[in-house]
């Protein structure tokens, strides 16, 4: 075991505590003055350190370890190699490093620091309905350190970019190299696949099965090269939203090697999957052995599924949340495999992140079917017993919308009948408008594939993208039209950014490296994000949609400043484009400018190819 403690340490980024001849490890690393947060428990694990703390009674104040800081208790649990302390933190805290006493043979240090300043607005700003958010898969999109493409000691040696399987060296540096092309594609807020460490024997680039909380994966460049992207994103005025796993950690986190306790993973008597199946958690009707196996059981083998109600493990996650936040200066969080967490669990880690920074903001991946569904997990207007807070979903139910628009007949529930109809079910939502809308992501076909790489298919859906309510998201690489689907694995949808490696062939980062095809789709979304960044209707304004006819879809975006009228026709012949029917919104003006191409016409029919959209801001 001390063997492969050691290994772990050898990565560490933080604050530790130190002992005289072996290190140990604490859980959360450091903590601050002034936080609302100001009782933690921390854990310190390291070889029989319950040996080294004499059993002691604490009085009701606890044992004074420094000016404002006292421990109240200390928690022994069923395995000698974990101790937990529980700390209290007062308004007269100041920054600095303290020693735990009573521990035997050790100089169990630990630190409080100062705050960063202006939280809200320097960070932890949130991502609204303003921003426009770009994933990335870090290992895929671009290589700006080749040291770091391997680190010593790591499970995973892999580094081959000729299959798919395997790391191919992507990392922060690459990031943050390509922040200014972020900038002009109209990207306001970056989310990036996890980047915390993931020392897993294979399959490491997606970065989902944890191994150490407290360290940034070294591969992707460690503490350091987060933060310098961080900081260099916040001064283009950028915004980091960051991955977070709740539900479960990689089989070589350090509680599954060396468990705390029996009950820190959710156990069974032989192995037993998640069903996947969601209904269940909020079906009237469902018996609990589904809804146990639905929520407790492991999403795969190589990721054991945290028991949420353990305090410790609640504690331990929801510590560590907020501890992100404050020591890298993240503006928003993406959460991971939502409704496979403990809910009540989920509304209290939510709930104490947005206690200590109001302007956060918080979405989930809710990978269903049926607005019912996705709405359960969100904040809602139904009278049910639970109650959620998280603010806003992965918009999984808008996606299934648009490809029917893209991909189906025009029908009475079909084709760009079920987009109409998703939206006509906002009615659910506390506020429809900070859900996340998207095409595609790092476990889905490429939108450009799905559509059959049809160009006038692709250019509607990226049109709809920028300018239907919600926050638009794309996966990166979208933006030049990128093929891939999960078949045979879902590798094929993560492939190399062409350019981010210095060897490339072709840089795609760069005009000069694009074919007409690629400038084409670039342009065109390049173009409605940067109008979209100035749009007040489009950002923040309302939305009126009009029942499709014969496969012509007509909404509005619109508030007292500006008025921006969306033409869509999904149907197999080119149509000719009244205003008459809409004048409900168009009376008044007397002309529209194209968005796309800049001309200016006046309100008069117009005639649409099948399957194309214009984007048009009436003017008086």
């Amino acid at each position: 075991m001390n063997k492969i403690l050691s290994g772990f340490v050898a990565l560490l980024c933080y604050g530790f505590c130190f002992a005289q001849t072996t290190t140990y490890k604490c859980y959360p690393t450091n903590w601050w003055v002034g936080m609302k947060m100001n009782k933690i428990q921390v854990m310190v694990h390291g070889d029989k350190i319950a040996d080294h703390f004499p059993m002691i009674k604490m009085s009701s104040t606890g044992v004074k370890l420094a000016p404002g800081v006292n421990l109240m208790n200390i928690e022994r649990v069923e395995n000698p190699n974990y101790i937990f302390l529980d700390i209290t933190i007062t308004p007269a805290a100041k920054p600095g490093k303290f020693t735990i006493p009573f521990v035997k043979d050790l100089n169990l240090e630990y630190e409080l620091r100062a705050r960063r300043s202006n939280p809200g607005k320097d960070y932890a700003q949130g991502v609204t309905s303003r921003d426009f958010i770009y994933l990335i898969m870090p290992d895929r999109f671009s290589n700006g350190d080749e040291s770091n493409d391997r680190v010593p000691g790591m499970r995973d040696q892999s580094l081959r970019r000729d299959t798919v399987f395997n790391r191919h060296g992507g990392d922060l540096k690459g990031v943050q190299n390509h922040l200014d092309y972020l900038n002009q594609l109209g990207v306001t807020a970056i989310w990036l696949n996890p980047v915390i460490e993931n020392d897993m024997p294979d399959r490491t680039e997606h970065g989902y099965a944890f191994t150490d909380h407290y360290t940034i994966d070294p591969r992707l460049g460690g503490a350091k090269a987060y933060q310098e992207l961080i900081d260099a994103a916040h001064a283009k005025g950028m915004k980091i939203i960051q991955d977070a796993v709740y539900n479960h950690v990689g089989s070589y986190h350090i509680t599954v090697l060396d468990p705390p306790m029996k009950d820190w993973l959710h156990q069974w008597d032989h192995y037993t999957n998640t069903t996947y199946k969601d209904q269940v958690v909020f079906d009237p009707y469902a018996s609990k052995k589904d809804y146990k196996q639905m929520v407790d059981g492991w999403f795969t083998k190589q990721m054991p599924d945290l028991n949420q109600s353990n305090p410790y493990v609640a504690n331990y996650l929801i510590q560590h949340a907020v501890w992100t936040v404050e020591n890298f200066g993240i503006d928003g969080w993406r959460i991971d495999t939502y409704a496979y967490n403990d809910l009540e669990f989920m509304n209290r880690c939510n709930k104490a992140l947005m206690d200590e920074y109001p302007q956060l903001t918080l979405f989930g991946e809710t990978w269903f079917h049926g607005v019912p569904n996705q709405s359960y997990f969100v904040q809602n207007n139904y009278n049910i017993p639970f109650k959620s807070n998280l603010q806003a979903a992965t918009d999984f139910q808008t996606l299934w919308g648009i490809t029917d628009a893209m991909t189906r007949d025009f029908g009475w529930t079909d084709g760009v009948n079920n987009l109409y109809t998703t939206l006509a079910q906002d009615f659910v939502y506390k506020d429809p408008t900070r859900n996340v809308i998207f095409l595609d992501n790092h476990d889905m076909a490429r939108f450009y594939s799905v559509v059959n790489e049809d160009m006038d298919k692709y250019k509607s859906a990226l049109s709809w993208l920028m300018t239907c309510r919600g926050v638009p998201e794309i996966y990166y690489g979208d933006e030049i039209a990128t093929t891939g689907t999960t078949n045979p694995n879902d590798g094929y949808v993560r492939l190399d950014f062409p350019g981010g490696w210095k060897n490339d062939p072709v840089n795609k980062f760069t005009i000069e490296g694009r074919t007409q095809k690629d400038q084409a789709i670039y342009q065109h979304l390049a173009t409605l994000a940067n109008f979209r960044k100035t749009s007040s209707a489009l950002t923040t304004g309302k939305m009126m949609q009009f029942v499709p006819v014969d496969g012509v879809y007509v909404y509005f975006r619109y508030d007292n400043k500006q008025t921006v009228m969306v033409v869509m026709n999904t149907s197999k012949t080119e149509k000719t484009i009244s205003f008459t029917p809409f004048a409900e919104r168009t009376a008044g003006f007397t002309k529209y400018m194209d968005v796309i191409s800049k001309t200016t016409s006046g309100m008069n029919d117009f005639t649409l190819g099948s399957y194309q959209t214009r984007v048009l801001e009436l003017m008086h």
